[in-house]
């Protein structure tokens, strides 16, 4: 009986006791945010994600590619859990690490970064072992769980550049669907705003490609792949290019669930920046505005015509002033202006310089200097300040070159591409322009089989490489502009970027602007500024002139591009818009406008909002041919329903008063921005 008492008593207590630590102990909670957490399974090597009572991801898990065999963390029989706090420019915080081992795997460590007070957290992926050649890591797999059940979810498509006309897209995600976007995805529903946002933060090493897709059976899946080519996104003709070493990691990829899809792409933009920093002069003076020649002008630079658009600007378009200054930016063909070509006399240029300083404006000068643009006449040619030929610059691919654009891309890392760049620059310099036009970069982070530093092995090392040569001869005496650049990895290297491809005049060339905006508005917080390229309004109706010029508007800068060495339409037009004081004041903070709506497929939203202190901006835009009416719905812009504002057309002066869901009619390729505050 004693016995039976101690068993029943004492050992049973004990063994129970110990049988619910064994179990605890398989799995690892790890908090984050409010309510957030992460529970880690130590004997499967997989985690799931909720917060509160609501599951985010299901069967998380970690892949990579190792001697051609796919492998993940589901594979070791052998985890362990670590944490250290950590301090860094995204807070204070925890590093978990899960470290895993197996026989004839790679040692694997998991690393979760979670940080006090924010609903979010990053992972990436660090593998360990003897003499690693690795080029695909997936540190973030699993199964989204959508909590809205009453439309269909919105995956967005996010361009690895702006190149070849390419189009943000917002794909509704139904059985059977599969959505391939570069960096970063979000997963919402545009009705209720909810959403998921998964992206890459770290852009020097890896292509970052995030996968979401929907099976028969209704499932979503996720994957973010470093180490993601394809030719139609990243450009790339041959495999990613392989890390090599005893240590090889990922990206860090950033996971969380929002309210509101439009914070949560705004936040994961704030927190690239923190993570790979501007390198740049930092950014004092005024939101850039300013005029380039490609707009209209292109091959017809001649001095006299430049300095004939200096003079519209001194004595036209005094009120077109950002700071108390402009840029007067000469675009391709500016070479016309030589005499013995690159390497030449300058002194024209240097006139013109200096002609525009004279007028109290900025001059600009426009480069691709990662490409050959005469690569058909062959590879012998001797590349302008330097000892090398061209095809020996030529950035090697497979069995040829990488061609796009009708021009051949060069190695970044090659002497003869940084000799030449230091020669042109130095030029620049010398001519005293104060901003450079940068144009043609992704050909710098294009895939290559070998480059001529042997310790740069991916087309983001060999981008990063370039352009900071680049930025070391500039010596943070320009400004400096992208055009067609990498959507993510430019942030670190220029103040302004063009958020699309070229666009000109058109009703249509506003739309796909604005495709951009209403989708990558975001980057507004990645770059000091985005732009919506070179505004024309050449001959254009006056509906249409408005249009492009508020694209600009809503975009957060405004360059235009009319030649305006000649008298046309355009010069009137220039006039009574550009000198528009209480338009300007708009672009003061340099911020995009937000998106009011989201579904939109290729296209763009019609409705844009923007908030500055007290104030609301609202610019609507009819795209199509006919007159359109448009609900004015306060619960989707942020104002109080109840309330009556008054509603002033910064484009015609005309005040009205303005209620919830009062209906806004606009003529056919027309646009108008209304400047909105509360009713006294």
């Amino acid at each position: 009986m004693i016995c039976r008492f101690l068993f029943r008593y004492l050992v049973l207590p004990i063994f129970s006791m110990l049988f619910l630590f064994t179990t605890r102990a398989s799995t690892i909670i790890i908090p984050y945010g409010k309510s957030g957490k992460i529970d880690y399974n130590l004997k499967t090597g997989t985690f799931n994600v909720s917060e509160s009572a609501k599951q985010l991801l299901l069967k998380g898990f970690s892949q990579a590619e190792y001697q051609k065999k796919l492998f993940s963390s589901k594979d070791y029989k052998v985890i362990t859990y670590s944490k250290k706090t950590i301090h860094d420019g995204f807070g204070r915080g925890f590093k978990h690490v899960f470290l895993l081992k197996q026989a004839g795997l790679p040692t694997m460590q998991q690393v979760f970064y979670t940080y006090n007070g924010k609903n979010y957290f990053m992972i990436s992926l660090v593998l360990s072992g003897a003499d690693l050649s690795i080029n695909r890591i997936i540190p973030l797999n699993g199964n989204l769980i959508d909590q809205e059940y009453a439309d269909v979810p919105t995956s967005l498509f996010v361009p690895f550049d702006n190149d070849t006309f390419i189009s943000y897209n917002s794909i509704p995600l139904t059985a059977n669907i599969a959505n391939s976007s570069a960096e970063v995805t979000s997963l919402y529903h545009n009705r209720s705003r909810k959403g998921f946002v998964i992206g890459s933060i770290e852009h020097g090493n890896w292509k970052t490609g995030v996968i979401t897709a929907m099976d028969n059976t209704k499932k979503i899946s996720v994957q973010a792949i470093c180490g993601f080519t394809e030719e139609s996104i990243t450009r790339d003709k041959i495999p990613h290019g392989y890390l090599k070493g005893n240590s090889v990691g990922s990206a860090k990829v950033f996971f969380g669930a929002f309210d509101d899809w439009r914070l949560g792409m705004e936040t994961y933009a704030k927190l690239n920046r923190i993570s790979e920093p501007p390198i740049l002069l930092k950014w004092k003076n005024a939101t850039p505005v300013g005029w380039n020649s490609w707009g209209a002008m292109q091959e017809k630079i001649t001095p006299e015509k430049a300095n004939q658009v200096v003079g519209f600007f001194a004595d036209s378009l005094k009120s077109f002033r950002s700071g108390g200054t402009a840029y007067i930016d000469l675009d391709s063909y500016w070479d016309k202006l030589l005499k013995g070509g690159l390497m030449g006399d300058y002194s024209k240029l240097k006139a013109f310089a200096d002609y525009v300083k004279s007028k109290g404006l900025k001059p600009g000068i426009y480069w691709a200097p990662f490409v050959d643009w005469g690569f058909a006449g062959g590879g012998n040619r001797k590349a302008e300040g330097t000892g090398y030929s061209f095809g020996e610059m030529w950035t090697k691919v497979a069995n040829g070159y990488h061609d796009i654009d009708g021009a051949r891309a060069l190695d970044p890392t090659h002497p003869g591409t940084r000799q030449r760049i230091a020669a042109v620059i130095k030029k620049f310099k010398e001519c005293g322009f104060e901003m450079i036009k940068i144009d043609f970069l992704g050909h710098a982070a294009i895939e290559s089989d070998h480059f001529y530093d042997p310790k740069i092995t991916t087309g983001m090392q060999a981008y990063k490489a370039g352009m900071e040569f680049l930025l070391k001869q500039l010596d943070d005496k320009m400004m400096v502009y992208a055009a067609i650049s990498p959507n993510l990895a430019s942030g670190r290297y220029v103040h302004v970027r063009r958020i699309a491809c070229d666009a000109f005049k058109s009703i249509k060339d506003t739309e796909y602007t604005l495709n951009s905006v209403s989708n990558g508005w975001w980057q507004t917080y990645l770059y000091d500024y985005i732009d919506a390229d070179h505004v024309v309004f050449s001959d254009q109706s006056d509906g249409e002139n408005t249009a492009r010029f508020l694209s600009a508007i809503v975009t957060g800068t405004c360059i235009i591009g009319d030649d305006f060495s000649l008298q046309g339409k355009w010069t009137g037009t220039a006039k009574r818009l550009l000198n528009n004081t209480e338009v300007l004041k708009v672009l003061e903070d340099g911020k995009a406008f937000v998106p009011v709506e989201g579904n939109r497929g290729k296209s763009a939203s019609p409705l844009f909002i923007k908030q500055t202190g007290n104030i609301k901006y609202l610019a609507i835009f009819n795209y199509s041919d006919q007159i359109k009416a448009f609900n004015i719905d306060f619960s989707r812009m942020g104002l109080k329903t109840n309330d009556i504002y008054k509603a002033e057309n910064l484009i015609n002066q005309k005040t009205a008063d303005l209620k919830n869901n009062q209906m806004l009619s606009l003529a056919g390729k027309d646009a108008a921005i209304f400047k909105i505050t509360l009713k006294p």
